[in-house]
């Protein structure tokens, strides 16, 4: 049994307070003379630091954090009186509404309780703001992705044959998304929409490291972190090219033994990415550690929260996330919206309750691609979302009430309220798979179709 329960439990039969850990990320200009320092925003290899945790001691430790670093983790004791019993969870309580609440609630007038192992989110260094509008970025994301599909192809079928990783060509292609991303990111997030059963392993790899940009994006992390994190969900998967195919494309359920077998991808994966020439550290943490849990019920270690890599947190929750929403062998892709729904409900247990929160609200309940019913029955293609109005995206209407071709078709922005022909307005009712009636949201894109025309902002809403 874990040495931390057994003292908490002799600490409630003494009837004293008890002490908790507590990891706190703070900007490195409020650092000052003996806090404990824990962990840095990059790995410790990356600087000169020769110890990896530490006490501050004096101002040249300071000056050394501040020149290679822009946040860090700070480790504090936190003395409080023992709690009334409750029932078990009674501080989970979910948030006013339910899951559609993260997207109607204002903002937070009270901080939440400082807890235990909880990853701290950095302080938003950076606000983005999209350079370009969606349309105008479209045809460059489309290049990018088919450039970034063919590279991922590629390492996966290069490393089966025994090949050396093509690390250039990787951030090369990592980049060129990262850019999009920057410049607009619902062109990009629009294209992971599109799922292939067939080519699930390499797709995912790049779906993940575009979501995982425009979730550093939206955490607002810095550019280089943003690209490096990019490149750790590209090949957060590479060690599943040592398992063998009948056990990685098994249509049915897995033995207990192939099981096994299939969890060593995550080992697989950091044997490949150490043994590279240049230095790939947060990348070999990501390989390794994006199925560990905050509970301390994931696999390869069994590691616990405060344990796990931050870019592995972050990766994993965006790895589920696509599984959940792709087609596969073995199960067919489901909404966006249940695979929040599940998302949020095993936030701090499977996953970090802070950063799965910040994800639900990027992505939203119509992400770019969804295809959505109307109140009215027509159907629509989610075209882009608005930052902060999560459930009044555009989009394109595509069919009529009765499902038959709506022509021409129709871009509304259902922030500025329009209305149908009986003169009620527009509301999403529900989100159904791609090929829905008829609609295939790949041949809209090839087509160009998803944004032939516009849609003009209203100066007079917000």
């Amino acid at each position: 049994m874990d040495q931390n329960v057994l003292r908490d439990d002799r600490e409630r039969v003494m009837g004293t307070p008890h002490q908790e850990i507590v990891e706190t990320c703070i900007d490195v200009a409020d650092l000052a003379v003996g806090m404990h320092v824990v962990r840095l925003d990059r790995p410790w290899e990356d600087t000169n630091f020769l110890l990896q945790g530490f006490v501050i001691r004096d101002t040249s430790e300071i000056d050394a954090l501040r020149s290679q670093c822009e946040f860090v983790y700070i480790e504090g004791r936190v003395e409080r009186p023992e709690p009334a019993p409750a029932p078990e969870n009674t501080n989970r309580t979910q948030p006013s509404g339910g899951f559609f609440g993260f997207f109607k609630r204002g903002k937070q007038t009270t901080p939440p309780k400082a807890e235990p192992a909880r990853t701290a989110l950095p302080h938003r260094r950076v606000t983005y703001i999209n350079k370009v509008d969606l349309g105008t970025e479209m045809k460059t994301a489309a290049i990018r992705f088919e450039d970034a599909q063919k590279t991922a192809k590629s390492i996966m079928s290069g490393l089966r044959l025994g090949r050396t990783l093509d690390l250039n060509n990787a951030r090369a292609v990592v980049n060129g998304c990262v850019d999009s991303v920057l410049r607009n990111e619902n062109a990009l997030l629009l294209l992971t929409k599109i799922k292939n059963q067939d080519e699930y392993t390499a797709e995912h790899s790049i779906n993940v490291s575009i979501l995982s940009a425009a979730f550093g994006k939206h955490l607002g992390l810095l550019e280089g972190e943003i690209r490096n994190l990019a490149l750790c969900g590209l090949l957060h998967d590479v060690g599943k090219v040592k398992i063998p195919e009948e056990v990685l494309n098994k249509p049915g359920a897995l033995t207990p033994d192939e099981f096994q077998i299939m969890r060593k991808h995550t080992t697989h994966g950091r044997t490949i990415l150490m043994g590279t020439s240049q230095s790939l550290n947060s990348a070999v943490d990501v390989a390794y550690s994006h199925h560990e849990r905050v509970d301390g019920q994931g696999y390869p270690r069994g590691l616990v929260a405060r344990q796990i890599p931050y870019f592995a947190k972050l990766v994993g929750l965006v790895d589920t996330y696509d599984a959940i929403t792709s087609n596969r062998i073995y199960d067919t892709g489901r909404a966006s919206m249940q695979a929040l729904e599940i998302i949020h409900k095993h936030r701090d247990s499977q996953f970090d309750k802070e950063l799965a929160e910040a994800f639900i609200q990027m992505i939203g309940v119509y992400p770019p691609g969804s295809i959505v019913e109307m109140l009215n029955g027509e159907v629509a293609i989610v075209v882009e979302t608005h930052r902060k109005h999560k459930l009044k995206p555009r989009v394109l209407l595509v069919r009529e009430a009765d499902k038959s071709v709506m022509m021409p078709f129709r871009h509304l922005d259902l922030m500025q309220a329009p209305r149908d022909g009986a003169g009620h307005p527009y509301q999403i009712a529900r989100e159904v798979p791609d090929g829905t009636h008829g609609i295939v949201l790949k041949e809209f894109v090839d087509e160009g179709l998803i944004l032939s025309t516009p849609v003009p902002e209203d100066p007079d809403r917000s």
